[in-house]
């Protein structure tokens, strides 16, 4: 319904917001970024294992504040569940993702 040529404001807020005024903090995420870029430029030198790690690290970390601090944690891109759940699913599933390799391709990696 329009009220004055502005759209009318639910007063149900159910839902996570999803606007500037209520995500993370910059700051911290541009520290992610600079990890994410250490991360780049450590795999493009080789180092899969790693960068993989440190990836896998950030992952879980970033999740974990998310689920400690709650709604004041500087990392916030959706519900405080959805957060710490992709952040440290993620960081575990690339972790057993990449070790796995060394299981199944064994002789390989040893040659």
């Amino acid at each position: 319904m329009f009220v004055s040529g502005n759209i009318r404001k639910s007063t149900m807020h159910n839902h996570p917001f999803v606007s500037e005024a209520h995500e993370g903090k910059p700051w911290f995420e541009w520290i992610v970024l600079g990890i994410v870029v250490v991360i780049a430029v450590v795999a493009a030198f080789g180092y899969t294992m790693a960068a993989t790690v440190l990836l896998s690290v950030t992952a879980i970390t970033t999740g974990l504040i998310r689920l400690i601090m709650r709604e004041k944690s500087p990392w916030k891109v959706r519900s405080v569940a959805f957060d710490s759940f992709i952040g440290i699913a993620l960081g575990i599933g690339l972790l057993i993702t990449y070790f796995s390799f060394f299981g199944l391709f064994s002789s390989a990696f040893l040659r």
